[in-house]
């Protein structure tokens, strides 16, 4: 049964009126925000050296607010004590370690032209790879169809960038120091100002989530630490029971890069196992098999133990941090990625709270 078109409903034609100002006020919005993102994107380097000062004087502060626990009333004079006891430090544990590691890296200089005739003549514990594989001759083959020109012009460029890239490490030396010592001069006053911006019913919930935040990325960055101290010590001990010559050098080598979660340490692995490789073989399996268990009781136990006790996450909620933040951002997204996680945690668990409070304070009606 068919209807006919007189009987059907008649659907009201709707004008939609788009006024110049909301056009001229939502390409304004569009703008500044590809504007601020590219600003972010311009000063990337700048801020992640300013993450880097936070992070470090959120973990020294405590030792400020020790010395003004202490006698020391001036927070400027506070500081001060911090950062000379803090470079005493570092002074103390470079003249400890700098001159065997100045020799031991010589050493290893010099031993390199030694490790290479013995590799292109087929001797030595990896001589079986040019023997067997005629690795040498491969790379002088890919070597020659480069070009000589190719050659120096390689060697130039990573010159420049060895000088650029020493360059930088020492401006970001500098400017985050004096980013720290500012940070920890003017902190509590900047604080306190943001706290004195707010209602003052908010005043003392957001004093106590800052606090929290406090404790925790202090927490993190003294984990960080703590475990980047027990891979070198632990590397050490390892690399001198093998016997290995330049034992120091490379457990700091490790040390340092341990400081990256996850994937620091199979980078310091794999440096120390070339290395090794070179002195000997069984050596080398044996490294390899101690990097190897090292490394899953850190990723699975050490890791997750420390920073779920310092920074309040459960393990794996920390292990899953470190996976993403590495995902979407590399090196700087593995460091970040533990405090901004504990960040989350802190800022979800006080809107739960709140939320409940109120829902207690203004029951909702039958």
């Amino acid at each position: 049964m068919s209807v006919s078109r007189s009987r059907l409903p008649e659907i009201p034609e709707r004008v939609v009126r788009v006024h110049l100002r909301t056009v001229l006020s939502l390409t304004a919005t569009l703008i500044a925000v590809f504007v601020f993102l590219n600003l972010l994107w311009l000063t990337r380097q700048i801020i992640v050296w300013l993450l880097i000062a936070i992070f470090l004087a959120v973990a020294i502060d405590p030792l400020v607010t020790l010395f003004q626990r202490h006698g020391v009333r001036s927070r400027g004079l506070a500081v001060l004590a911090t950062v000379v006891v803090v470079l005493a430090g570092v002074a103390g544990i470079g003249l400890l370690l700098i001159p065997p590691l100045i020799t031991q890296i010589g050493d290893l200089a010099d031993s390199l032209p030694k490790y290479v005739e013995d590799l292109t003549n087929g001797r030595g514990p990896l001589g079986f790879l040019e023997r067997d594989y005629q690795v040498v001759e491969r790379v002088r083959e890919r070597v020659e169809e480069g070009g000589a020109g190719g050659i120096v012009i390689g060697f130039a460029g990573g010159a420049i960038n060895v000088a650029a890239g020493v360059l930088t490490a020492i401006a970001a030396v500098a400017t985050i120091t004096v980013m720290v010592i500012f940070l920890l001069l003017g902190g509590p006053r900047w604080i306190e100002a943001f706290y004195g911006t707010l209602p003052e019913d908010q005043q003392d919930r957001w004093r106590r989530v800052g606090g929290d935040l406090y404790r925790s990325v202090g927490g993190y960055v003294r984990g960080n630490l703590a475990i980047s101290l027990v891979a070198g010590v632990s590397a050490a001990a390892v690399l001198l029971i093998l016997g290995i010559e330049y034992a120091l050098a490379l457990a700091l080598v490790v040390a340092i890069l341990d400081l990256v979660p996850l994937v620091g340490a199979t980078l310091g692995a794999a440096i120390v196992l070339a290395v090794v490789a070179f002195d000997s073989l069984t050596a080398a399996i044996v490294w390899l098999v101690f990097a190897i268990v090292y490394q899953q009781l850190e990723n699975h136990v050490l890791q997750p133990l420390v920073y779920g006790r310092m920074v309040l996450l459960p393990p794996f909620a920390v292990l899953l941090a470190v996976l993403v933040g590495a995902q979407l951002a590399g090196v700087v997204g593995a460091l970040g990625a533990i405090p901004v996680a504990s960040a989350i945690q802190i800022i979800t668990a006080d809107m739960i709270r709140e939320r409940r409070a109120s829902r207690v304070v203004h029951p909702e009606p039958l």
